[in-house]
């Protein structure tokens, strides 16, 4: 990918696990970046940096924005599996929703020309039916919290560009995996890694789509100056589809051992995890959330530049 001209490009959650990969590959191409951090860093990669308390609602931007082109918002309050605040809504809120639009808002008083938002697949649902996979312009049912405050942030962007003229451009991916990775795919790479047994060779009937961290950032950075990116929304996943067993073969392969999964029912397991107050864990081994990015391809004449296999083998290497 070839950007055109040199633009500014600010982008936020520098630290976090997209963020650092995206900050990597900005020094790649032919723009200037500049980090919107809220402590002060060691600048070791020679960036411009925007120094703020927090991303919310009572962020003051001041000027800080203008000259900027282009800004990357990845930074968010995370979904959390136990979330132990009293108003997780009201929280999630607070950074997801009004600190995104905050930001839009003084960046197009800024004259920031597009704002990509790198939201949830949470805002159309936590599951699809078996070969019944998400599409861009399916009706939102964000379920928890966290898919809430995405949703509600890109209907403000909307309701923003219409009334500024800024381009947004928003992007939906599912489980983002690679190098560094953490939470449920971190241990999965852990046990695997150890050839410790898992219970979940009989998991073949549901399929996932996920997304490595390298197509990700391909796609990101495609949508910076793309013309037909522009007041989009775009769905992103490595385009193959994978059960779970599959997903642990894969990994038991790029490792150079075997797989060592045990055919346990899922029944019995779904039993099982739901005495023990694991449920949410087994419904994402288990169920199917796949998603369709037929629209990302054909508009932005896009494909993934790295396979599933070789997104899996970056994992360990």
């Amino acid at each position: 990918m070839v950007v055109t001209k040199m633009i500014k490009v600010a982008l936020t959650g520098a630290t976090g696990f997209v963020g650092s990969a995206i900050l990597t590959k900005l020094h790649t191409i032919d723009c200037i970046p500049i980090v919107i951090n809220r402590r002060k860093s060691n600048n070791r990669n020679q960036v411009n940096e925007i120094f703020i308390d927090a991303i919310d609602s009572n962020t003051n931007w001041g000027e800080s924005l203008v000259g900027c082109d282009v800004i990357i918002h990845c930074a968010a309050r995370a979904h959390i599996m136990k979330d132990q605040s009293q108003d997780p809504l009201t929280a999630f809120r607070e950074v997801n929703t009004h600190g995104t639009l905050n930001l839009a808002r003084c960046a197009a008083k800024a004259g920031v020309k597009r704002f990509i938002f790198i939201s949830s697949i949470k805002v159309l649902g936590e599951s699809t039916e078996f070969g019944n996979p998400f599409k861009s312009n399916d009706k939102p049912n964000p379920i928890d919290p966290y898919g809430i405050s995405k949703f509600e942030a890109e209907e403000g962007l909307k309701k923003l560009a219409n009334e500024t003229g800024m381009q947004i451009v928003i992007i939906r991916p599912p489980l983002v995996y690679g190098h560094g990775v953490k939470g449920n795919f971190a241990s999965l790479l852990k046990y695997t890694t150890k050839g410790i047994p898992l219970p979940l060779g009989s998991v073949k009937t549901n399929l996932r789509s996920i997304v490595s961290i390298d197509n990700l950032v391909d796609l990101i950075l495609t949508c910076i100056e793309h013309p037909q990116a522009a007041n989009q929304v775009f769905l992103v996943s490595d385009d193959q589809d994978v059960s779970t067993t599959d997903l642990l073969c894969e990994m038991a392969l790029a490792t150079g051992r075997g797989p060592r999964l045990l055919p346990v029912p899922t029944t019995f397991m779904s039993f099982a995890a739901g005495l023990f107050g694991k449920k949410a864990i087994t419904e994402r081994l288990f169920g199917s959330l796949q998603v369709d990015i037929e629209h990302t391809k054909k508009m932005l004449d896009w494909t993934p530049p790295i396979s599933f296999s070789e997104g899996i083998r970056r994992c360990f290497y």
